[in-house]
């Protein structure tokens, strides 16, 4: 598990308050919630790469996640960009 720290003014944590009573939690929340709509969108992908190609579906999200990333079936965004410019 990794471990990400932000750094915000006491203007920005004020804003934060404003929006939710634990600016952390508030956060954290949002952070993971994008996290989980990303999985499942990567699952959505991996899986039907699996059933159109014939291969097997690994049997947890996290399995699913680490093939879809180890055979290129779904790419970072900076992959994806040092892609394109390796064919400029």
């Amino acid at each position: 598990m990794q471990t990400i720290t932000i750094n915000l003014s006491d203007t920005q944590v004020k804003g934060f308050e404003y929006v939710g009573a634990d600016p952390e939690e508030w956060v954290t929340n949002c952070a993971v919630n994008r996290a989980r709509q990303a999985i499942d969108e990567i699952v959505k992908i991996y899986v039907a790469h699996c059933l159109d190609t014939g291969a097997a579906v690994p049997s947890t999200r996290e399995e699913i996640v680490s093939a879809a990333f180890e055979s290129r079936v779904v790419k970072t965004p900076a992959q994806i960009r040092a892609e394109l410019e390796a064919q400029t």
